[in-house]
């Protein structure tokens, strides 16, 4: 499985790959432990959280003593993109997925990009 970034902007549907090694987080407890108590992740490496719809969804980076980028998505749009500091980073977007990914991962992604994964 990868995870595949399409800016918005492209003319050629030109595509690139963010991440290969995909973790997603289904169950409650993958969800609320994410990135927890890791010394690091690879520089492929993103953790999904797929939710059933659209809301509003919290991260935090508390025992996360790493920065990571973070993406909220509705229907693979990009809504929100945000850097999360190490153990005290916050953030929150309407999303019906969350992505996050090593810090640096998503600088090229943008706000209306499209992210997927596929296998």
């Amino acid at each position: 499985m990868r995870l595949v970034h399409r800016p918005a902007a492209a003319t050629d549907r030109s595509e690139t790959v963010l991440a290969s090694n995909i973790d997603v987080a289904r169950s409650t407890l993958e969800r609320a432990r994410g990135l927890m108590f890791r010394r690091s992740v690879p520089n492929d490496y993103a953790l999904v959280f797929p939710f059933g719809e659209a809301d509003t969804q919290w991260l935090h980076m508390l025992f996360v003593p790493f920065a990571i980028d973070a993406v909220w998505l509705v229907d693979g749009a990009v809504t929100v993109k945000k850097r999360l500091a190490p153990f005290v980073g916050l953030g929150r977007g309407r999303a019906d997925t969350v992505v996050e990914l090593p810090a640096d991962a998503a600088e090229s992604v943008a706000v209306g990009d499209e992210l997927r994964l596929v296998d």
